[in-house]
């Protein structure tokens, strides 16, 4: 019997796990509700409900291979020690996983278990993250050659494996605190491939132009990171999607070609690099969860956190309109674009001056596409604690000129500011006294006035963080950060020494620019 072990893998497409199982034995497909992991307080309500829906997508697709879909509920390892006290199996499949501490413990249980009971546990990788990877030199070759490989093809006349106890038992699946996101993308398989497709087959022309205003992005990013992050897709196919519509554009006249699709593409496609970029960060150290990636930063916020900033900035009640939306946005929907992605935890981070942890956990919650390899390496990125990235320190006020010109997006988000003229939507306590009754918005009361000066604390921020950067100890151990997790230039990067811009200082060191990077999971 060959249990196959179904994680944040929920699919039967391009499958390795289950295809070398297959063709081993009898199969017994097994999934574990785990309340450790599911009830934890990276989780959200919104997280199980998207689940139920793509495993009850994946128990078709294994009902129509002749495979019923085990669930159990429980600690894992006492799940597998129950199944293999009812037959002594011997192999247990899975793809690897680059969760959170928890996960990463469970694995370690389950690790000492299966040595324990002579059962051998065979963990093929699923994206482009390397286990022990001892140095990234070579890394974007690899991601390369795994990204181009064969997709997994289940063997005919699979079997099913016996049913030898029954695991399920009187029990809900573990559904956190709270209430769903009603606004939030629909889970399942099916779901995401009609938008892989419709983004492939032209609504994704905008992408490169469009994914940086929320007005655009919602319609011109691809919206796919949920199904990346359940696995209902596999990145492989998706990227194998990519490269072939980006030849089958590339062949069509330019007459008939949708305009700017294949920039698009294949900005999309490098994006897709990137998310495994940030993933191998966790990987190769899953410290970062907790602590700073370079811990000369250490100290730097932790011990002046404040609650009553934190709480204004969650519940979108900052004073700052282009903050404030962003946030209702996400509560309501799960999702919001990276720009504002990356605003939002900039915001946090300087302006109101908060350690990264307590507002990452709130935002793994909030983002339904919540990817921890992604999620803590770009929170680390964006609060300026990784010493190896461009600090930046996003003004919110200017964001929405630029990306929210006549503030159509505050106005939706924030309906109190429905009345303000477009001189002051962006700064409605700069509005006298007599616009704000004529247009019936009293700040304070009915909008919250800033709950700090944005510039000024700006401006404070980049003097602490400026100061700690310059100490030569945090300099030199910046030089170990880089060469731990440091990107090297695609097509030069056996050797980190070569890329290099022309001002001779190190290019493309662990991220695109802040826009440009494939998102904490938004693609």
């Amino acid at each position: 019997m060959q249990v196959v072990w179904f994680k944040r893998d929920l699919r039967v497409q391009d499958h390795a796990p289950l295809a070398l199982a297959a063709a081993t034995g009898p199969v017994l497909p097994l999934f574990v509700d785990e309340p450790e992991i599911f009830l934890a307080p990276d989780q959200s309500a919104q997280h199980a409900h998207f689940r139920e829906a793509c495993l009850a997508g994946l128990r078709a697709d294994l009902r129509a291979l002749g495979l019923p879909l085990q669930r159990a509920h429980g600690d894992m390892v006492a799940v597998l020690e129950r199944l293999w006290r009812a037959k002594a199996f011997t192999h247990l499949w899975s793809h690897e996983e680059t969760g959170n501490a928890l996960t990463f413990a469970r694995d370690q249980r389950v690790a000492l278990w299966c040595r324990t009971r002579g059962v051998t546990w065979q963990e093929i990788p699923q994206h482009g993250v390397i286990r022990r990877l001892a140095s990234r030199n070579g890394w974007a070759r690899r991601w390369g050659e795994r990204m181009m490989a064969s997709q997994a093809q289940l063997p005919s006349g699979i079997r099913a494996a016996e049913p030898v106890v029954t695991l399920a038992e009187a029990w809900q699946p573990a559904i956190p605190a709270g209430a769903d996101k009603a606004a939030r993308q629909a889970g399942g398989r099916a779901a995401g491939l009609a938008l892989l497709d419709s983004f492939l087959a032209g609504r994704g022309q905008d992408y490169r132009r469009a994914m940086s205003s929320p007005l655009s992005a919602e319609e011109a990013c691809s919206r796919l990171s949920p199904y990346l992050a359940f696995g209902v897709l596999s990145l492989r196919e998706v990227v194998q999607a990519v490269l072939h519509r980006v030849e089958y554009w590339r062949d069509q006249p330019a007459e008939h070609r949708p305009p700017g699709m294949l920039a698009s593409l294949r900005s999309f496609e490098g994006r897709l690099h990137w998310h495994c970029h940030f993933m191998q960060k966790l990987e190769s150290e899953p410290e970062i969860e907790f602590r700073n990636i370079h811990r000369g930063y250490d100290g730097l916020r932790e011990d002046v956190f404040d609650p009553a900033r934190f709480t204004a900035w969650r519940r979108g009640e900052t004073g700052l309109p282009m903050v404030d939306a962003c946030m209702q946005m996400l509560a309501a929907t799960g999702w919001v674009n990276f720009r504002m992605r990356a605003m939002l935890v900039s915001f946090a981070a300087y302006q109101l001056w908060l350690h990264w942890r307590e507002p990452a956990l709130h935002l793994a919650r909030e983002f339904l596409d919540y990817e921890p390899g992604i999620h803590y390496s770009q929170m680390q990125m964006q609060s300026g604690v990784t010493g190896i990235n461009t600090l930046r320190i996003y003004n919110p006020v200017k964001q929405a000129q630029d990306h929210d010109p006549h503030g159509l997006f505050v106005r939706h988000w924030l309906p109190a500011l429905a009345g303000v003229p477009d001189a002051f939507v962006f700064e409605p306590w700069r509005m006298p006294p007599g616009v704000q009754r004529e247009c019936g918005v009293r700040i304070g009361e009915h909008y919250p006035a800033p709950i700090v000066d944005h510039e000024q604390a700006a401006r404070e921020a980049r003097a602490r963080i400026g100061a700690r950067r310059g100490d030569a100890a945090v300099r030199a151990e910046a030089t170990a950060v880089m060469a731990k997790h440091g990107s090297r230039k695609r097509g030069n990067d056996r050797d980190p020494s070569k890329a290099r811009s022309r001002k001779g200082r190190a290019a493309n060191h662990s991220a695109p620019p802040a826009q440009e990077a494939f998102d904490f999971g938004q693609g």
